[in-house]
């Protein structure tokens, strides 16, 4: 009996030293960008963001360069990664060289890149640029921490994408309901 209570009570006095200690650390803000995110495929290099700070509206420009570093063709597309305390999307691309969605990057060569975006809502962003290669998967450059003040900038939405997104959600409805019944009731 006097073990259990002895247990007892060291884990109640466990419990408030790390509940105090807990709240007297210091809150740190930071990203942990893993080491799979710097393909072993493709390397991007040189990554250069214009400023760091913006207002709503203006547009951040981000160049470099992204290296082959394998002995084959590759297929990829670059985009925007962000975090920030906001979700969402809160960029709107306005340019891409090299132009389109998905391009090529010959063997062992160097590409260079440029993507202007327009910041759409205030915030802090810790921003990267995001090189996705198919059969592969992403890559992220070093990134820079980007602060963006002003109103927010809202973009009207398409009917038909929203009406596009409704039947994909409703569709996959459908096939939970009718491939799992019995998780239904």
């Amino acid at each position: 009996m006097k073990i259990g209570s002895t247990l007892l009570l060291a884990s109640i006095v466990a419990m408030i030293v790390l509940g105090i200690s807990a709240s007297a650390m210091e809150k740190a803000w930071a990203h942990g960008v893993q080491a799979q995110l710097q393909s072993r495929f493709v390397e991007i290099a040189n990554e250069k963001f214009d400023k760091t700070t913006v207002r709503t509206g203006e547009i951040l420009t981000v160049t470099g360069e992204f290296r082959s570093l394998v002995n084959r063709d590759l297929r990829a597309w670059a985009s925007l990664f962000n975090e920030s305390a906001n979700s969402g999307n809160r960029w709107e691309f306005v340019y891409r060289s090299p132009p389109g969605n998905v391009f090529d990057i010959p063997a062992l060569q160097t590409i260079k890149y440029e993507m202007r975006m327009r910041a759409l809502e205030a915030g802090t962003y810790h921003v990267h640029t995001q090189l996705n290669v198919a059969g592969v998967g992403p890559g992220l450059g070093p990134g820079e921490t980007i602060f963006v003040d002003g109103p927010p900038i809202g973009k009207p939405a398409s009917v038909a994408n929203i009406i596009y997104q409704t039947i994909l959600i409703l569709v996959g409805y459908g096939v939970t309901f009718a491939t799992r019944p019995w998780q239904v009731i």
